[in-house]
């Protein structure tokens, strides 16, 4: 039987796994039969994620991806991997008038520099396999304007265009580079955030499918990126994001 979405013993490496998307991707990756190493900055959060995965070959690497020495060592630690999912990331909703360079270089450097410089040390390190395949997870930002995300959307605008440029210099190693881009997710991020529950409701029914995303959504569109299903598609944006682009 024809099974082009199968990843049943890829080995992956998967950043921001601590919570949310990162988490749900890990969890459904493991569940399909891959060998998952999660990263992130929050230990016990990485070990509650380590504890709902599937299978006995995950591992979790506790890593600060904006240090040096601590993304060397992660480096140094990994197998050959067929998959690298680039998922941390944060925001901070920051108008320009009142924009502080701290929280610029923040964002900047978890956001765009981290993943840049961990793409390149895995191929200095010779860590990834011909026909892996690298997915960074941009946003709708990149393309989507909201007051005060500024620094945010520059940011994944940039990683998008940083992996299609990535895209031309990996295809002779038959390596792909695509880029995810979510609208809104339920994560704890909204449940956790600065409006009530009844904003958030409000705010859902300006999707054309009236709702946000769930993070296993954004998870499958992972797993389909990195299986043979897409084994003819790289330098590309999956927009997932419930037709909120449209309006």
């Amino acid at each position: 039987m024809l099974h082009p979405f199968d990843i049943q013993g890829k080995k992956i490496l998967i950043t921001g796994a601590s919570s949310g998307i990162g988490r749900a991707m890990a969890v459904v990756c493991s569940q399909m039969g891959a060998d998952v190493c999660i990263t992130g900055r929050n230990a016990e959060a990485l070990a509650q994620t380590l504890e709902m995965m599937n299978g006995s070959k995950n591992t979790r690497i506790v890593a600060d991806l904006t240090n040096n020495d601590a993304m060397n060592q992660l480096v140094n630690e990994l197998p050959v991997l067929d998959a690298v999912i680039s998922n941390a990331g944060i925001n901070r909703r920051m108008i320009t008038q009142f924009l502080k360079e701290d929280a610029m270089d923040n964002v900047l450097n978890t956001n765009l520099k981290a993943p840049i410089m961990l793409t390149k040390a895995l191929l200095k390190a010779k860590k990834l396999n011909t026909g892996a395949s690298l997915v960074f997870v941009s946003s709708i930002a990149a393309f989507h304007s909201s007051i005060g995300d500024g620094v945010y959307s520059a940011s994944k605008g940039v990683l998008s265009s940083f992996a299609k440029v990535l895209a031309m210099e990996l295809a002779p190693k038959k390596i792909r580079v695509n880029t995810i881009q979510p609208g809104m997710v339920r994560t704890g991020l909204t449940e956790n955030g600065p409006l009530s529950e009844a904003d958030y409701q409000k705010d859902e029914q300006r999707y054309p499918l009236a709702r946000y995303g769930k993070p296993e959504e954004i998870a499958y569109a992972a797993v389909y990126l990195i299986s043979d299903a897409a084994c003819w598609i790289t330098g590309t944006d999956l927009v997932i994001d419930g037709g909120i682009s449209l309006i």
